[in-house]
């Protein structure tokens, strides 16, 4: 099968082995993938990953334990833990000390034409939901783990630091609290899509009031924690929401002083996300800038990296 392979360097591979199979697992033909700003900072040697990049995707299930999987469309969880340690019975599998994560950690991924994941990673994606939408449920499920950690008050002054496609959608689910929400990032100009949702943008911090009930960090920068760290208040709770590669100098002072709740974040529950992009409460569309074919994938990287650019899309028929 073909597949974009970190090994060194990115290269597309046409002669890959269909992946192994495992007896609780099942193994999809991906229809469709995302690229993410993870799968950039992987080229850059964030987790030191080598192998095929890729874990936000869709799919159609080409053999599983479960015939009746066959031929159903899904997404699917990318953290395979191994469900017996101390660590997954206490029901936090996603933080298993022996998980795959795919196409991250141990685990090959979703730029290539077949992966497998176990069974109970997938989730079967309604007729009504389309591939372009279905593609972004694993980063719109992060997003929708924010009120999962967070009590979000309609009374709340939120800020989300950051306009690239992680901080939209956080922009998105945190507003349908009735909260006020304001979208701080470089590329305001391009999101008055999102004032009829009653989510405020803009690319100056000096237009913000100091005093934020909630700030989530999704650049992943110094500069974006430092922000975040002059607007909240006392109190205040801060989210982090991205990935940070290498050591981020941090006055600790501040959050001991302010008595700041500082709370990380990444995967997050699928079922409702679901739902809410059926539903219609979610858009996405405005994200996609650009589809390539995985033949072009080197290609689609690079045009994923350019500043102002937000989803590239890899389809691999």
């Amino acid at each position: 099968m073909r597949g974009l392979v970190l090994h060194q360097e990115l290269r597309l591979h046409t002669d890959l082995p269909f992946p192994a199979r495992r007896p609780q697992e099942a193994r999809i033909r991906v229809i469709q993938a995302g690229i993410c700003s993870t799968d950039l900072q992987l080229v850059k040697g964030y987790m030191a990953f080598q192998g095929v990049l890729g874990h936000e995707f869709v799919g159609i299930v080409d053999e599983a334990p479960d015939t009746a999987l066959v031929g159903k469309r899904v997404v699917g969880e990318i953290n395979a833990a191994c469900r017996t340690c101390e660590t997954c019975t206490n029901g936090r599998p996603t933080h298993c000390p022996h998980r795959t994560t795919l196409g991250i950690h141990g685990r090959d991924g979703a730029f290539a034409d077949f992966l497998t994941l176990p069974v109970e990673n997938l989730f079967m994606v309604p007729d009504s939901i389309s591939d372009d939408q279905a593609v972004f449920i694993e980063p719109l499920a992060a997003a929708c783990e924010i009120p999962q950690l967070v009590s979000i008050k309609p009374t709340d002054r939120v800020v989300v630091i950051g306009d690239g496609k992680l901080g939209v959608l956080c922009a998105q689910v945190l507003g349908l609290s009735g909260c006020a929400v304001t979208l701080l990032g470089r590329h305001s100009d391009q999101d008055a899509w999102l004032t009829p949702m009653g989510i405020r943008t803009t690319s100056h911090p000096a237009d913000i009031p100091r005093g934020a009930d909630l700030i989530v960090e999704a650049t992943g920068s110094p500069e974006g924690l430092s922000t975040a760290i002059q607007l909240i208040r006392p109190r205040g709770t801060l989210v982090l929401k991205s990935t940070y590669h290498g050591n981020v100098s941090v006055n600790m002072a501040d959050f001991v002083i302010q008595e700041i709740s500082l709370i990380g974040s990444r995967c997050g529950p699928f079922p409702p996300t679901i739902r809410l992009l059926e539903a219609g409460y979610i858009r996405v569309d405005p994200l996609i800038h650009a589809h390539y074919p995985l033949t072009d994938g080197i290609l689609a990287m690079e045009k994923a990296a350019q500043r102002g650019v937000r989803k590239v899309m890899l389809h691999m028929t």
